[in-house]
């Protein structure tokens, strides 16, 4: 019984759920299941989809109690103690009851205007993505899921990256026709053309400048765990082999853990920022032992002050990052235009997500799991940086091509 859903029965009478289905229970006669499951759904104006309503004054109102994600497998919706009680009585059919924790941005610790002065970006240079780039491994051919505040694609480092873009509303649903690609902030931007921006002027900010991306809109705003859930699911409809996402919820938070675990199951890596908030803490979904988690170090391969690091007490990666990279004073792409830096994991983490497209060129037939473990054996941790702050260390490109190469 998760204590979240308790307090929020307890406290409003409803709570948003997140429900995980047996195997084989939506196969062939899904609809039939999802309506008779939806029974123990409800709108209420107490709901966050209901107050969104009121307050936008949109025609339409709210979207209906219960979404099913079908490339996830799961529903998402709203309850009362009776349905509560219902949906975890239904055990031929229902696997878990979760709650939904509320996701928001990693905002980055620092923002500067800047000039691209330098072929590559510190952070390329750092990790040695050059080498890669000089046998022709640039990423091409890999789709990469991009979930944060949308991404420019008029800027010159995203032109022709972007394979596929759309938003989700403040409900959650995704925004027909899909609009050109644009961000809503401009923290998105910076992160896209890190994973995947193409050179400019002679220039690179990107570390898979062959990679493409599926880049949607999902936050800031709204009922955000429907918009992230509506983008990861609509990622893997996509095909993607890597989604890197810059965002996550403060503290541990098992609920969203069978999530990351689906993901694993569909062969896709996830890469997350673990959090910018400095020693003893983290975020979920990145401090799940089923994600590859993202620690930020400078330019002298010292961890950053507001990275984040925890340990827990579990057998499977107890420590948090897995590994750190590159996330001080990271150049990238400017919404309109231009660059500017940005410190935080944030950064970082896209740095990570480039390196598995690279290797998942390289390698089209590894697994999500064997890509991971090639950049885990490539890590090295610097002198002076405790193993509970940097755990493996800093990643390096071709030593992870060279593990992975080696792998059958």
């Amino acid at each position: 019984m998760s204590l979240q859903i308790v307090r929020d029965l307890r406290a409003s009478g409803i709570a948003q759920v997140i429900v995980l289905f047996k195997p084989g229970v939506l196969a062939g006669r899904a609809s039939e299941a999802l309506v008779s499951l939806g029974k123990h759904f409800v709108s209420s104006e107490l709901s966050q989809d209901g107050a969104l309503a009121r307050a936008s004054g949109k025609t339409g109102g709210p979207p209906p109690p219960m979404r099913y994600f079908e490339h996830l497998g799961i529903a998402l919706g709203t309850v009362d103690r009776r349905g509560y009680a219902a949906l975890r009585a239904d055990r031929a059919r229902v696997e878990r009851v979760l709650s939904a924790p509320v996701l928001s941005l990693i905002r980055p610790r620092n923002i500067t205007a800047a000039a691209l002065r330098t072929r590559v970006t510190w952070g390329i240079r750092f990790l040695d993505v050059p080498a890669l780039w000089a046998g022709g491994v640039t990423g091409k051919g890999v789709l990469v899921g991009h979930l944060d505040t949308g991404a420019d694609g008029r800027h010159p480092a995203l032109r022709g990256a972007i394979a596929a873009f759309t938003e989700f509303d403040e409900f959650g649903r995704e925004v027909r026709p899909s609009s050109k690609p644009y961000d809503t902030d401009e923290h998105g931007t910076h992160t896209a053309a890190t994973i995947a921006g193409r050179k400019v002027g002679g220039r690179s900010v990107g570390v898979a400048p062959g990679a493409r991306l599926a880049s949607a809109i999902v936050i800031e705003g709204g009922n955000a765990v429907a918009r992230v859930l509506g983008g990861m699911d609509w990622a893997v409809g996509q095909g993607v082999r890597v989604l890197s996402m810059s965002l996550g919820f403060r503290g541990y938070i098992e609920d969203f853990f069978p999530i990351t675990r689906i993901l694993r199951e569909r062969n896709i890596l996830p890469v997350f920022a673990v959090g910018n908030e400095g020693p003893g803490t983290s975020r979920s979904p990145g401090n799940y032992a089923a994600a590859l988690s993202v620690g930020a170090v400078d330019e002298e391969g010292a961890i950053a002050d507001f990275s984040s690091s925890q340990r827990f007490k579990r057998k499977k990666d107890s420590i948090v990052p897995d590994l750190a990279a590159p996330g001080v004073g990271v150049i990238s792409a400017k919404p309109g235009g231009g660059w500017q830096a940005m410190d935080g994991t944030s950064m970082a983490t896209p740095h990570v997500a480039g390196v598995a497209a690279l290797l998942f060129q390289a390698r089209p037939d590894a697994t999500a799991d064997q890509v991971e473990r090639a950049i885990f054996r490539s890590c090295t941790r610097g002198p002076g940086v405790p193993p509970e702050r940097g755990n493996r260390g800093i990643p390096h490109a071709p030593r992870a091509l060279h593990e992975l190469q080696r792998m059958r």
